[in-house]
């Protein structure tokens, strides 16, 4: 174990030219700064430093790599397993890092690793543009687009990387590079889904669509009683949506805090307004719902519309896969696992793929899943640490129970920690081996290890 006099005499050392603000344990704000989005994970990093800018990220690498500690890498701290904190490391936190540029001649945005989603949005609306971005306004740009980036725009716009035009990096050995499809353009391939495994991202270029202000979107709420022929319904719908029209279905509960069970469309169209209403009428008119709040909204409430189902500090806990189709037999079982929740914040959750993020080769970015189809998703989340254990085995129960409907592939920003066998590897797929070169290139003795890890092979 390190002595503790030589962090603090690392950190003290540091603090001379550190432009962020450097704590431990004992000092004021420590406690806040270690809590992330899910209230489950309890880490205590010997040093948090609370980076201001690129040079201060390099710092807080290179005093890590000479103390011999983990580094972990903060962004909007969302990521479900909480690889944002580590026990007794670094934590680079680049949550102070705000600083957002739009370009409105060339249609692109440049934003630094700590912007959240409803950040960004807000700067890229006053233009009436914007890129796929996170459901949850308070998810952080970073870890989000390097994994994906599941969003309301993907289908007309793909993935929130297949929007990526350049990524700021800062290596293990401290160096800066940037990243694109004509600067280090193996290394661009990699983050275009290859995770926190190359380095530390410190800024994001993306290339901007018109969108909105105003599109049409929100959510349609059943009672649980009619959640198969809903889920039949939304397989049906999603069978012939245009690239505008995304379509998601949940069984969950309801939102006006009651605990009611129910079952759910949640929608948006990003197109004219006129088309929208006619796209969306079916969702509304299919049976008659507890509540209907689909119309014309801006795009930056839509992007905020489930911040209130996900607050900081609720303990969750989740698993998915995609599965091979959303078959007769794989909603009964979906409907008979929900009925076993013990928490009334848990849910299932489908989201649908088609459009522009089907229509990428699956070796043109380290994100493999191009496929129309489903992810599946086992989203556990309660407020009460008494109920910890009921809702952790309910959600691998139900895992468990929806494995014959499985297809191969996984969402990396889903996983989790606890998995028996190599999900990193299954969450790839065919570009796994090329990831692991490109690993050993630029981080050959896997010092980025407290992510989703791609083991580095020569």
């Amino acid at each position: 174990m390190l002595p503790m006099g030589s962090l603090a005499d690392a950190a003290a050392e540091l603090a001379a030219t550190f432009r962020g603000q450097l704590l431990q344990p004992a000092d004021a704000g420590y406690e806040a700064a270690r809590r992330v989005h899910n209230g489950l994970v309890d880490k205590r990093p010997a040093l948090i430093a609370r980076c201001l800018g690129v040079a201060d990220v390099a710092a807080a690498i290179d005093l890590t790599r000479r103390l011999g500690l983990e580094l972990a890498v903060r962004g909007g701290g969302h990521n479900v397993a909480g690889r944002a904190m580590v026990d007794g490391g670094v934590v680079a936190d680049l949550s102070l890092m705000k600083g957002i540029r739009v370009d409105v001649q060339r249609g692109t945005a440049w934003a630094q690793g700590g912007v959240t989603w409803g950040e960004l949005d807000r700067e890229t609306q006053l233009h009436g543009l914007a890129v796929t971005g996170g459901v949850v306004s308070s998810t952080g740009i970073a870890g989000l687009t390097l994994g994906g980036g599941i969003g309301w725009l993907m289908g007309k716009h793909g993935l929130a990387l297949d929007n990526l035009l350049s990524v700021e990096l800062v290596t293990a050995e401290g160096q800066v590079l940037q990243a694109s499809r004509q600067q280090e353009p193996e290394l661009f391939w990699a983050l275009r889904g290859g995770g926190g495994n190359f380095g530390v991202a410190t800024g994001f270029e993306y290339a901007l669509h018109p969108v909105g202000p105003a599109i049409t979107g929100g959510l349609v709420v059943h009672p649980i009683s009619c959640a198969r022929t809903l889920l039949e319904f939304f397989r049906d719908s999603t069978r012939q949506l245009p690239d505008e029209h995304m379509l998601f279905a949940t069984l969950a509960h309801a939102p006006d805090g009651s605990g009611m069970p129910v079952a759910a469309l949640v929608t948006c169209h990003c197109g004219p307004l006129e088309e929208a209403e006619k796209a969306v009428l079916p969702l509304r008119q299919f049976a008659p719902p507890l509540l209907d709040a689909v119309g014309p909204m801006p795009y930056t409430q839509l992007n905020g519309m489930l911040d209130a189902g996900y607050p900081k500090g609720a303990l969750n806990y989740w698993k998915s896969n995609f599965l091979t189709e959303l078959s007769d037999a794989a909603i009964a079982t979906m409907i008979d696992c929900f009925a076993r929740c013990p928490t009334p914040m848990g849910q299932l959750l489908l989201e649908h793929f088609h459009g522009a993020v089907t229509r990428v080769d699956v070796s043109d970015t380290a994100f493999p899943h191009r496929s129309e189809g489903y992810n599946f998703l086992v989203l556990g989340q309660w407020t009460q640490p008494a109920d910890t254990g009921a809702c952790i085995a309910w959600t691998r129960e139900t895992y468990a129970r929806m494995r014959p409907f499985f297809a191969a592939g996984r969402y990396v920003n889903y996983l989790d920690d606890d998995e028996a066998d190599d999900p990193v590897a299954a969450a790839y797929g065919p570009n796994y081996r090329r990831l692991q070169q490109i690993k050993g290139r630029y981080d050959p003795a896997n010092f980025f290890r407290m992510n989703q890890n791609i083991r580095p092979q020569p």
